[in-house]
């Protein structure tokens, strides 16, 4: 009987430790990024479609309080995903995927259109944009293959086995929406760049895949038009130029400090200021300091994400972190390419900064999937198998 008790309280105090070492764990400086970051955006996207939401919809904070719910929903799941143990997913990672592909596909059916673009579909008036989560269950996919044949990803062939199993996702979203297609591409590509140990296959793929991005740029009209309004904005003012130009000014006309929030006159012209151009009436009222420092909080929300990655108790969760920082780093890299004209216009949102609702719920889901991971972080030196 004594000896039972002695069993009872030794679990007792054992489940204690791990909760203890779980709430030590639990990367608290990503949280506060994610917030600041969050918290930033709301600030610039009212001060950036107030006129646009007054004069269009009769309410200046229409755009606001369509975010504020959308981050409300976001950090409802990314309550819940932190509270449920991440590894719980790989049981559920194929269905996922598959239903993904079919929210993909039938939006193209019933899909609602916007701006000339079928990508959302309509589930009790809220829009829902499926190829968002199409990148999670990408990420978790891969996380999910790499977890468990690792060594297949040491040879070419396995991981063009890797990469292959990403097509049909990639196929039925690039149908309509080729920046998305290629950022879950890019998210496949950096995994699996990551879990194999040989790098040269992978810079021809890259090679490869820039030239038949080329070709296939010459041979339609549309994208042709793109990279020649990208190259000559100037000659396409009254059409695609006039986006690019207008952002540019307001770069510029920001300097160094800005003309202080609010101070913009650019968002005024913008078309669409309050989503993929965002960073441009950033830098128009905050300056280059401004805009700097928004980068520099990005790089150490990946620094985060990588400290969770290198410390994971397994490779499950080390490479759904990793699929995570090159969701956003890519989204970063090319929204802040296209608004200073770096390269042709992707329509890449601003992560948690840009307008969109399901980008800034999945975006806040796929946090608390990080937070999860970082909850049971192994700081022993052992390292996985």
């Amino acid at each position: 009987m004594a000896r039972d008790k002695e069993l009872a309280a030794s679990r007792r105090e054992a489940r204690q430790r791990k909760k203890i070492k779980k709430l030590l764990n639990f990367d608290y400086t990503l949280l506060f990024i994610v917030v600041f970051i969050l918290a930033f955006g709301l600030v610039m996207l009212y001060s950036t479609s107030a006129y646009a939401a007054s004069l269009k919809i009769g309410d200046s904070t229409y755009y606001l309080k369509k975010q504020l719910f959308a981050a409300g929903l976001g950090f409802v799941g990314m309550s819940f995903f932190t509270k449920v143990d991440y590894r719980r997913w790989s049981a559920f990672v194929i269905p996922i995927y598959f239903v993904s592909i079919f929210l993909c596909v039938i939006v193209n059916f019933v899909g609602t259109t916007l701006n000339g673009s079928t990508r959302w579909l309509k589930v009790g008036g809220i829009s829902v944009q499926p190829s968002e989560i199409g990148k999670v269950s990408v990420i978790l996919l891969i996380a999910f293959v790499v977890d468990r044949a690792p060594k297949h990803q040491r040879t070419i062939q396995g991981t063009i086995r890797t990469l292959a199993l990403i097509l049909p996702i990639f196929g039925v979203v690039a149908y309509n929406n080729l920046s998305t297609a290629i950022i879950i591409a890019g998210i496949a590509f950096v995994m699996t760049f990551v879990a194999s140990p040989k790098y040269r296959p992978f810079f021809l793929a890259g090679a490869g895949f820039v030239g038949l991005g080329l070709l296939a740029i010459h041979f339609v009209s549309y994208r042709a038009q793109r990279i020649s309004a990208w190259l000559h904005p100037e000659d396409y003012i009254e059409d695609t130029g006039f986006q690019i130009l207008q952002g540019l000014y307001a770069i510029g006309s920001g300097g160094l400090f800005g003309k202080g929030l609010g101070g913009s006159m650019q968002k005024y012209i913008v078309p669409e200021a309050q989503n993929d151009m965002i960073f441009s009436i950033i830098c128009e009222e905050l300056g280059i300091f401004g805009a700097v420092c928004i980068i520099l909080l990005y790089i150490l929300l990946l620094y985060r994400l990588l400290f969770i990655a290198t410390h994971a108790k397994d490779m499950f969760g080390s490479y759904i972190c990793i699929g995570i920082m090159a969701h956003i780093a890519l989204q970063v890299v090319l929204n802040i390419a296209v608004v200073t004209n770096s390269i042709p216009n992707t329509g890449v949102s601003l992560p948690l900064i840009s307008y969109g609702g399901t980008s800034v719920a999945i975006l806040l889901s796929e946090f608390g999937l990080a937070l999860s991971v970082s909850k049971n972080m192994d700081f022993d030196g052992e390292e996985y198998e």
